[in-house]
């Protein structure tokens, strides 16, 4: 496994455990369908979060949350669908990106896309 590919899931793994403590559950990691995978699924009991985690070690380049593409997006909400397609989920449904940088600092934004 890459130096890349070992931050990326410390990042995961970090967004993963504060929304735990913020009370959502985990219902799916690195969710795939066809080409595209969503880095976390999970839900409170009237809500449903589609998460996508993006680290930068720094932001010369940009913010991490402008790393999600619009390629990207459409991937996720196809992802998406199949998830509800599958679970049959009826109630609201939100899309997040949180970004991670190099202090470990989490900023989160909600509704990013959809």
């Amino acid at each position: 496994m890459t130096n890349t590919k070992n931050t990326g899931n410390q990042a995961e793994e970090l967004i993963a455990q504060h929304l735990m403590t913020l009370g959502y559950r985990i219902l799916a990691r690195n969710y795939r369908y066809k080409r595209a995978e969503i880095d976390m699924i999970v839900s409170t009991e009237d809500l449903l979060l589609f998460v996508e985690v993006k680290y930068r070690k720094s932001e010369r380049y940009g913010h991490p949350e402008a790393f999600v593409s619009p390629n990207q997006q459409s991937l996720i909400l196809s992802a998406a669908a199949h998830y509800l397609e599958e679970t049959r989920w009826p109630k609201a449904i939100r899309f997040d990106v949180f970004s991670v940088n190099a202090e470990n600092k989490i900023t989160h934004f909600e509704d990013a896309f959809h």
